[in-house]
Parts: structure tokens; C-alpha cells; sequence
């Protein structure tokens, strides 16, 4: 048997058989990967603490005809505090399922935010969404589409109005509107460039308020639907 070892973070879990776990696991080295631990379940099982959503460790991977089982773990961080607060939980869940949805390929800096985002939301006094807003914009950023621009992604032209054109996921400006096009006020732009410019650790600073903030939030969600055919978690 072939044996592997990645740093990863388990994405989703689900029960099989009387005590074994099915992990999906999203590693630094792989990308996404499919794993079997046995026995987990159980009362005294030695890997019972890393078969939960959200552990990130070091997995060492036994590969056999069958399936790919772990036979390891050493935990990194088990972001055990999101558990204390729900809206964090549901937040940092929905994270976890945009990765599981529309991430396959390995990407080291795809990994690192991840792991930024999570830290961010379990140990930081942040606002309800920035950490997702901001997610979703380095998501965006890893598909090719910025939202952060002076220039109309069309003909160039510099941007006054600014339109979210949900066919390329781009901003345009007036004269290229479609009728795929939404407005995107100066408050939400203005939130989105601040959001995309702070790093996840200075986000407790970030008070954004206004109609921006909540107007950023909703044009993120209606373009990763439109993007990905997926709709985001219902955060509480």
C-alpha cells in the first residue's frame, strides 16, 4: 500500500457503516480528496477528534485497491470555538461548502485563506458576513473575475455608474449594461474595495455600516449563484 501525507481540512463528513466516517478533505499538496476513516465512531477510536468538519491537520493516507484510509492525524487546529457562536459556525460553514462545491484543483494560496478566513472567524471579534464577503471576493479573484477596478472590463472606459455584468462576473459601465447587469451602488463598492484590501487578521477594525454593507453582501451571493448554479448556505 502507498502511503501520503497532506495537510489538509475536512470539508464533509458523513456516516458509513456502524462506525466509520467518509471524509472530504480539501489539502495543500492534492486539492480535494475523498478519504475512509475506520472505526472513528467508536467511544475509544484514537482518531475520534479529527473526524468533524473543520479539522485541519496533518493526514497521513493509506491508499489500497478500495480506498484511500487514514491511519493518522495530527491536528493542527480543530476551530472547536465556532461551535460556541452559530452565527459563526453557519458562516464558516458556508465557507467550507463553496470550497466543497466549486474548488477541485490544489491551489497553496486558495489553501492559506481558507485557513485565514476560518482562524478569522473562530479567535476574531469580526462583523456578521465580512469574513464571507471577503472569501467570496478571493474566490471570485482565484475564477479570473475582479471586482476591484477603476475600468470598465468591456471597452476600458473609466467607471463612474458601475454595473455587475453576472454574465462574466465583471464590472462594466453604463454604455455595456445588459440585462444581466446590476447596479452596484458607490456605498456597495466602496465596501467591496475596503473588504478586498483588509487582511482577514485586521478585519475586527472594519466597521463598514450603511446600505453598503448589507448591499455588498447580497450582489456576492447573487453572483456566486450565477457563477456557480449553487445557492450559499442560509446564514442565520
Amino acid at each position: 500500500m502507498a502511503s501520503t501525507k497532506v495537510k489538509a481540512i475536512v470539508i464533509r463528513a458523513a456516516n458509513v457503516k456502524d462506525k466509520d466516517k467518509l471524509l472530504h478533505l480539501y489539502s495543500l499538496e492534492q486539492g480535494k480528496m475523498v478519504v475512509s476513516m475506520r472505526g472513528v465512531r467508536g467511544d475509544k477510536a484514537k482518531l475520534k477528534s479529527a473526524k468533524e468538519i473543520f479539522c485541519f491537520g496533518e493526514f497521513i493516507i493509506e491508499t489500497t485497491k478500495n480506498a484511500n484510509i487514514v491511519t493518522s492525524v495530527s491536528i493542527i487546529d480543530s476551530f472547536y470555538d465556532l461551535s460556541k457562536n452559530i452565527e459563526k459556525y453557519y458562516e464558516a460553514c458556508a465557507i467550507l461548502d463553496i470550497v466543497d462545491k466549486v474548488v477541485k484543483e490544489p491551489d497553496p494560496q486558495l489553501f492559506i485563506t481558507i485557513i485565514k478566513a476560518l482562524e478569522t472567524l473562530c479567535y476574531e471579534d469580526v462583523k456578521k458576513f465580512y469574513v464571507i464577503d471577503k472569501f467570496l471576493l478571493d474566490i471570485f479573484s482565484a475564477m479570473g473575475c475582479s471586482f476591484i477596478t477603476d475600468k470598465c472590463s468591456s471597452c476600458g472606459a473609466t467607471l463612474g455608474s458601475r454595473y455587475l455584468n453576472l454574465d462574466i462576473g465583471e464590472l462594466v459601465c453604463p454604455a455595456c449594461k445588459t440585462s444581466s447587469c446590476i447596479a452596484v451602488s458607490d456605498a456597495c463598492y466602496s465596501a467591496l474595495r475596503i473588504l478586498s484590501s483588509t487582511p482577514y487578521d485586521k478585519h475586527t477594525s472594519l466597521k463598514l455600516g450603511g446600505m453598503g454593507e448589507a448591499q455588498a453582501f447580497n450582489l456576492l451571493s447573487k453572483n456566486y449563484e450565477w457563477r456557480t448554479g449553487y445557492t450559499l448556505i442560509k446564514l442565520i
